[in-house]
């Protein structure tokens, strides 16, 4: 038996948000990208609901990306053409969503300081002088946060 709309909110909900901020930036953005595709589902009610949510959070969050005409750096060339299975999709983005959950997990400056060198591209110089802190710590916290997301 499938759990219902309302077990599956519970369920996926946050690590969707997760998903889709990966792709959008913003958490309101994010949030209201899951929150259509769960009205969508409930008025679907497709046979497979979790890798429906997840294609249908992807496609929602490039289709936005390409009306804001935002960046879409973090976007794999086989997303924008849909050439990967619903199956596939999935499991990418569940290991994705298990990325950000463990980020998420993160002490704040590690966490801080690892998006803005990963996410955001900043070199350990250009951090440490907008954290008013050293190199060295930078790069400490960088590799603390790493080791940490590897186990």
């Amino acid at each position: 038996m499938q759990p219902d709309i309302k077990e599956l909110f519970e369920l996926y909900y946050r690590q969707l948000c997760l998903y889709a901020l990966h792709y959008v930036g913003t958490n309101e953005v994010a949030e209201d990208i899951v929150q259509e595709c769960f009205v969508t589902l409930w008025q679907k009610q497709p046979d497979y609901p979790k890798a429906f949510l997840y294609t249908s959070v992807r496609n929602r969050c490039v289709d936005y990306l390409r009306h804001a005409r935002l960046p879409m750096a973090d976007v794999a060339a086989h997303d924008l053409e849909n050439i990967i299975s619903d199956d596939e999709a999935r499991k990418r983005s569940e290991t994705e969503a298990r990325l950000w959950k463990a980020i998420d997990r993160l002490p704040e400056r590690q966490r801080q300081v690892l998006l803005m060198s990963k996410r955001d591209g900043m070199r350990y110089r250009e951090i440490a002088q907008e954290l008013g802190i050293s190199e060295r710590t930078v790069e400490h916290q960088v590799s603390a946060a790493m080791k940490k997301l590897r186990g």
